[in-house]
């Protein structure tokens, strides 16, 4: 059984979004441990702020990656891999390790976490809000468990 964590900056706050990921999370259940680890999001007053919010969610992020140096780690970033659902369903397969993804909140990523050398995918050349990403995150894992397990999900 897969082992995974999504690691997000700041919680989800929109119901439909909310219902989605626990639709999927449901569907993930028979294939998959997976957990959902949520950080603070750094709030800011200006614009003056951003990189230094930015910096603080980093080392958020940083300081939970360091705890589970067992693990595969994904960063989502859009400058990061491409796969299509049979590649990306292959690489979980072939991941032997537990497996976190992480998602940025609505500032981005950090250059630090950016810099490390986790293996960084892209869900798409499009830029997405990060409460949708989360729910696209999910639904492209439960699609490569469906590829993984020959079921007919995916056409």
């Amino acid at each position: 059984m897969l082992d995974m964590t999504i690691l997000a900056v700041g919680k989800i706050k929109e119901e439909y979004f909310k219902k989605a990921c626990g639709e999927y999370l449901k569907r993930l259940s028979p294939y998959a441990r997976i957990s959902v680890e949520e950080i603070p999001y750094e709030p800011f007053r200006h614009e003056g702020e951003k990189n230094k919010a930015k910096q603080k969610e980093g080392e958020r992020i940083g300081r939970f990656l360091e705890k589970r140096g067992e693990c595969e780690v994904f960063i989502l970033d859009e400058h990061g891999k491409e796969y299509t659902s049979e590649q990306f369903a292959r690489t979980i397969e072939n991941t032997s390790k537990p497996i976190i993804f992480v998602i940025g909140g609505s500032l981005g990523m950090s250059e630090e976490v950016l810099s490390l050398t986790h293996k960084k995918i892209a869900l798409s050349p499009l830029t997405f809000p990060h409460e949708l990403v989360r729910v696209i995150l999910l639904e492209q894992v439960y699609r490569a468990v469906t590829i993984i397990h020959g079921k007919t999900y995916h056409y």
